[in-house]
């Protein structure tokens, strides 16, 4: 049971730490291609630039907030496990 437990365990923070850099790596390519989408607009036309940054600001916080979602399901993944009492007595905690 107790080697179930920390398989399982071992488990859930490999899964949940490949999650998080998926998520990290795709926000931050996203992130990226729309702060040059940005720019190039801003660039071509600069009177627009305040509308631009404006939809801009909005859109990056939107990209982040996956990461963000990301995050919280990994913590989930690590401190909800159904044997956490096992793994718990097992680390020492």
């Amino acid at each position: 049971m107790e080697a179930e437990a920390l398989q399982f365990f071992i488990a859930c923070v490999t899964a949940a730490g490949f999650g998080i850099a998926i998520a990290a790596f795709g926000c931050g390519i996203a992130q990226g291609i729309g702060l040059r989408s940005a720019v190039e607009g801003i660039a071509r036309n600069p009177e627009s630039s305040g509308k631009v940054t404006v939809t801009m600001l909005i859109g990056l916080a939107m990209i982040e907030s996956l990461c963000i979602y990301a995050l919280v399901v990994s913590l989930i993944i690590i401190y909800a496990t159904p044997m956490a009492g096992v793994v718990n007595t097992l680390l020492g905690v």
